[in-house]
């Protein structure tokens, strides 16, 4: 009878993952969008990430380290996604990008187009520039300027040393200045 698992067990590992996925969808979601550059990816990524969570939450012991295992696995499954495409010479889609725009977010008491093309303009630059990043590149950057992930916890979730992650940024960075330089020159 060692081996077998209570119904109550069951039920109660079964409740605190639904609550897991509660408080770390939206998490997942904005990384996963994020990394892959369209909703459609995103919302395939946060998927395939609980549904590997789910199968491995057995194993899963530190219940307090959730939120690392769990970007872990979003970032594999974000980085699956941009391989695959890669292999497949399919370019990013980006049908939501009409639906998302940031300048239509800000408030604003007088709208001025050339503003709103300028701004769609840049957010398409900013994306292409991302695409031209290594699947780690991309990971360590969106963990560390877009989400704030401190160094140490990108460590964890990238797997490996805090060095590399800081050597990963710093290219990234550099990477992402040398594609967006005719952007900041233009006047």
């Amino acid at each position: 009878m060692g081996g077998m698992r209570s119904l109550e067990a069951e039920e109660a590992d079964a409740a605190s993952f639904r609550a897991l996925v509660e408080e770390h969808s939206r998490m997942v979601f904005r990384l996963a969008w994020r990394m892959t550059g369209n909703v459609e990816d995103a919302e395939d990524v946060v998927q395939e990430t609980f549904l590997k969570a789910h199968r491995g939450y057995e194993s899963f012991d530190a219940r307090a380290r959730f939120g690392t295992w769990i970007y872990r696995i979003a970032v594999n499954c974000s980085i699956d996604v941009l391989r695959r495409r890669r292999s497949h010479g399919v370019t990013p889609r980006r049908a939501d990008e009409e639906k998302i725009d940031p300048v239509e977010a800000i408030p604003s008491s007088e709208p001025v187009p050339e503003q709103r093309a300028f701004a769609g303009e840049i957010g398409r630059s900013v994306a292409s520039a991302l695409s031209r990043l290594s699947e780690r590149e991309r990971a360590a950057f969106v963990l560390r300027h877009l989400e704030g992930m401190p160094i140490e916890g990108i460590a964890d979730v990238l797997k490996i040393g805090p060095n590399a992650v800081k050597q990963t940024v710093f290219r990234a960075v550099q990477k992402l200045r040398r594609e967006l330089a005719p952007i900041g020159s233009v006047s």
